[in-house]
């Protein structure tokens, strides 16, 4: 069988505004060295950002080998394809810049599969567009972490979180004294793989009960089909960690969302539980990517991540959904009002 004609990704042109952005993802997020090998994986949509993200590689003077997916394989992908598989077996980081389409969950579990089994530093930028490179991916990375850092530090002994917006929001979320909180708050390490921007601590809850308002945004592949959801938000009862009601003025809207959160036997369960820490993100863009780093609550339903949190239970599926202006209370102490950290120095 003929081998495939892979683009030559370090041949693209791109618009150098990305450089800066670029720079933090090798040099500051995942601190890349001359001796290592990388894994760079994009597609046609985010072809031009990988480009500068193959320049910063360059520059450090790494092995690096860059796929364009859709030299490999038709989309949506079924599967991780082979050439991406086998050489990210002898990589040490990975870097993942794709705009993701329905159903292709499945590819992604696979390559973070072996990153995990390799404990590979790895990027995951879904979705990353020119906006996100320009804002997220320019922030103060070693100031984000160490404000995750004091986060972690508070919410690690705790019993219970709530969370309230003036959109309606008004959900507890019980701990599971057994289950890890992670940071990722985009300084990346082998211990766990992380999004880019970054700037989240996350876990995976005891029980969740309540209500969340998604005024801000829907993940997967949801969140490019709808956007911002300020003015048409998307109300989630949950009892006993599982959805037990959706309703949006926007019916396409909440039957695709039940439908997705109804894909397996655990899709409509809480399965993350997390704190945005990215101060330098002002406000939801319609980018699950950024948004869900910025500071407030958010959960996902399914996947728990169990190979990081420990949570003993699976799903084949994950969807975040992301509020604004956030109230926080850790324990009855309060840590966030309308969105701003009350810990900060």
């Amino acid at each position: 069988m003929a081998q495939p004609v892979l683009t030559d990704i370090t041949r693209i042109e791109f618009d150098p505004e990305f450089s800066p952005g670029a720079y933090n993802a090798v040099n500051t997020c995942l601190r890349i060295q001359p001796a290592e090998k990388v894994t760079l994986i994009t597609d046609h949509a985010c072809r031009e950002i990988a480009a500068s993200i193959a320049q910063e590689l360059a520059k450090v003077g790494c092995e690096f080998k860059a796929f364009l997916l859709e030299d490999l394989a038709p989309r949506p992908l079924t599967g991780l394809p082979r050439e991406i598989a086998d050489d990210m077996e002898t990589s040490d980081v990975s870097i993942f810049a794709v705009r993701v389409q329905p159903n292709e969950l499945k590819s992604r579990m696979e390559m973070t599969a072996i990153v995990n089994r390799r404990r590979m530093r790895h990027a995951h930028m879904v979705n990353i567009n020119r906006q996100i490179m320009l804002e997220g991916m320019r922030a103060d990375f070693n100031h984000v972490d160490a404000l995750s850092s004091k986060v972690l530090e508070i919410v690690s002994q705790a019993k219970e979180i709530t969370g309230k917006t003036a959109a309606g929001c008004h959900f507890t979320g019980a701990l599971n004294p057994e289950y890890r909180w992670i940071k990722t708050s985009g300084i990346i390490s082998r211990d766990k793989w992380g999004n880019l921007p970054g700037g989240e601590i996350f876990t995976s809850p005891g029980e969740v009960n309540g209500v969340y308002v998604v005024d801000g945004v829907v993940g997967d592949y949801l969140c490019d089909k709808y956007g911002d959801l300020e003015h048409q938000p998307l109300t989630i009862r949950m009892k006993g960690n599982r959805i037990s009601e959706v309703f949006s003025e926007n019916k396409t809207l909440e039957q695709d969302f039940w439908a997705y959160t109804h894909t397996d036997e655990n899709s409509d369960r809480v399965g993350e539980f997390a704190i945005g820490t990215n101060i330098e993100i002002t406000d939801v863009i319609g980018q699950i990517l950024q948004d869900e780093k910025f500071p407030g609550i958010h959960i996902a339903f399914g996947n728990p991540y169990g190979e990081h949190t420990g949570a003993k239970w699976h799903s084949g599926t994950h969807i975040d959904v992301v509020g604004r202006k956030f109230d926080i209370w850790v324990d009855g102490r309060q840590i966030m009002e309308k969105g701003r950290f009350l810990i900060e120095d």
